[in-house]
């Protein structure tokens, strides 16, 4: 019988953070590495890496900084497999990056083709290449994997745009294809690599308290959700471990909600 207190740790476990150093990326990080994980965070943003590491040296725990872009598709599988080489066999890979162009936002009227289909290749196209290597990676290192993709509940539903009333703010078109790829081809990886003990699941977060600032967006928005508060980055963070530890070990394929509810309504 398994001990349910341990289901949780993730002693032993080598994570992999891409986006490590981003709003979600920084808890998630952090939270995996205090349930014992050897994390390699993987970001472009060596500056903000200082901090995190500091954290981790006071508190001894093992997190680690490795350069790495997310948009280099043509360099994803050599990089990935130095990373391996150096920190050891990936166990979790947890894809929490956004990558985008400097003019995103731009509404569905005013898109153009160039900027639908550069914010298609550097974000939804970087999910899909960087899992799928990471998925085969496992499969050669006969690691039982957990692959753990962010999509948004606006890769599930559309935006509500009464929300946004009394803002600047509007809804994004790209954003929504482009997240509802991810959740989808999160999908076909479980499918794909089940039969190896691999798992892929998607964690679709609801608007993060912390990355909004304006008040009457902050009050639409939390009077749809029927727990009437927007999200933090650790309610994200507690979804991420579940998913990366044994507490999961039957869950493959699924669409994590984390969102007090938006999407249930």
């Amino acid at each position: 019988m398994k001990n349910y207190k341990d289901v949780f740790s993730l002693k032993g476990k080598n994570v992999f953070v891409l986006g490590g150093l981003g709003l979600l990326g920084i808890a998630i990080s952090k939270a995996v590495a205090a349930l014992g994980a050897r994390v390699v965070i993987m970001d472009i943003n060596e500056h903000k890496s200082k901090s995190i590491l500091t954290w981790a040296k006071k508190n001894k725990h093992r997190l680690f900084f490795e350069y790495f872009d997310a948009t280099d598709l043509n360099a994803a599988e050599n990089s990935l497999k130095r990373l391996i080489k150096s920190h050891g066999p990936m166990h979790v890979f947890i894809n929490v990056s956004y990558p985008r162009t400097p003019d995103w936002g731009q509404t569905l009227d005013k898109m153009t083709p160039a900027y639908l289909k550069a914010n298609v290749d550097l974000h939804m196209n970087s999910y899909v290449w960087i899992s799928r290597i990471a998925a085969f990676l496992m499969q050669k290192d006969k690691v039982d994997g957990s692959i753990i993709n962010f999509g948004s509940i606006y890769g599930v539903v559309a935006n509500d745009l009464t929300i946004y009333e009394g803002t600047e703010m509007s809804g994004e078109g790209a954003y929504c294809a482009i997240k509802g790829g991810i959740i989808n081809f999160t999908r076909f990886l479980a499918s794909y690599f089940g039969k190896y003990n691999i798992r892929a699941n998607c964690i679709c977060p609801g608007g993060i308290l912390e990355k909004f600032h304006n008040p009457i967006f902050v009050k639409n928005y939390e009077n749809k959700v029927p727990l009437k508060r927007m999200g933090t980055v650790e309610d994200i963070a507690n979804a991420v471990i579940f998913l990366a530890s044994e507490a999961s070990s039957y869950v493959t394929g699924a669409t994590l909600m984390v969102d007090g509810g938006w999407t249930a309504i």
